[in-house]
């Protein structure tokens, strides 16, 4: 398992990241310590959460996927072996703190019930969900500002956060959902006020939304702020699970209505000429999808994720998978025919 730099930080993570936003809904307390038990034994050191999880968002269930894995990080009584990355919400949901914001008194809030339900005293990163301004993210286009919009100061948030930092709650930090202005207006303050830079970015990445590569790329190379791609396989889509309309039982756009992000008519053409590029190459087209994020020089660490055990192993072997020069040419000129079809 190859390893990269988180940022600055002195932290070194592999290049693939479990994801478990499944834990609790998808997925039961016994599987979600199988998964991370398999990642680890595979090499991965790192492992992505959020006080939100699992998806889709609930009152109910919000906080579970954090409880799983601090079932397990107290069953195998071993810690700093392992990166634990997890992240707070902004603003939008209201079971979470009665309406959460990026307050100095609600991120105090928030790391503090993180860490109890994680069984630890640290965090390895902390992360902003999505940031507390009006800004383009989940897929939104035609960026329009908003002269009243109530937002946190992204000084308040960051001074916070450097207080968790100095109290030892938390090692680094990041962003995620964010924006080219975002990641270095929060640089800006960092250098100017002393406070935590931020060492990386958790956004979408995959064939069919490499939007990441206009604008936020040179800041990863420049800054060193690596990308922490989420979604390389654009909700399972490019798996070629949903040609044609099908909804296999038990798959997240089947039982999910909400996850419609991937699913439009160009995203849908793109999605079969991608699986042809891997069916000719006898490559697993899911394989191949990872592997064309693995390969990405300014990402830190891809965030895999699966419902069952075939998945992750499959997720697994993309790590060894190298793309020849055929195969990412073939990818360049499909990616031209329909460039970002679901940014």
């Amino acid at each position: 398992m190859q390893t990269r730099p988180l940022g600055d930080t002195g932290i070194e993570v592999s290049r693939l990241c479990l994801g478990t936003m499944t834990f609790g809904e998808q997925n039961s307390e016994a599987e979600a310590h199988e998964q991370l038990d398999r990642a680890v034994a595979f090499g991965i050191n790192f492992i992505d959460t959020a006080e939100m999880y699992p998806v889709p968002p609930k009152a109910e269930t919000q906080g579970r996927t954090e409880a799983y894995i601090g079932s397990w990080l107290e069953r195998r009584g071993s810690r700093d072996d392992v990166i634990i990355a997890t992240k707070a919400t902004g603003p939008g949901l209201g079971h979470i703190r009665g309406g959460p914001r990026l307050t100095r008194e609600h991120l105090h809030r928030a790391i503090d019930a993180s860490l109890e339900r994680l069984r630890t005293d640290y965090v390895d990163l902390y992360q902003l969900h999505w940031p507390e301004r009006k800004a383009n993210f989940f897929g939104k286009l035609g960026y329009v500002h908003d002269e009243e919009e109530d937002a946190t100061p992204l000084e308040e948030t960051l001074a916070a956060l450097k207080e968790l930092v100095d109290a030892g709650k938390v090692r680094a930090i990041g962003l995620s959902n964010d924006t080219p202005w975002g990641v270095m207006r929060a640089l800006q303050l960092a250098d100017a006020q002393g406070l935590p830079r931020v060492a990386s970015v958790q956004n979408p990445y995959n064939l069919l939304n490499r939007s990441f590569e206009v604008g936020l790329a040179e800041i990863a190379h420049r800054e060193r702020v690596g990308l922490l791609a989420y979604s390389p396989l654009a909700f399972g889509m490019l798996s070629g699970k949903y040609l044609d309309g099908a909804r296999p039982e038990g798959a997240r756009l089947t039982l999910f209505e909400r996850f419609q992000r991937y699913t439009n008519p160009q995203a849908q053409a793109a999605t079969a000429e991608y699986v042809r590029i891997a069916r000719e190459a006898d490559l697993d087209p899911a394989q191949m999808a990872l592997a064309f994020v693995n390969s990405r020089p300014f990402l830190t660490s891809n965030i895999i994720g699966a419902t069952s055990m075939a998945q992750l192993e499959s997720n697994l072997a993309s790590e060894s998978l190298r793309l020849d020069g055929e195969v990412l040419e073939a990818i360049e000129e499909v990616h031209r025919r329909y460039p970002n079809p679901a940014p």
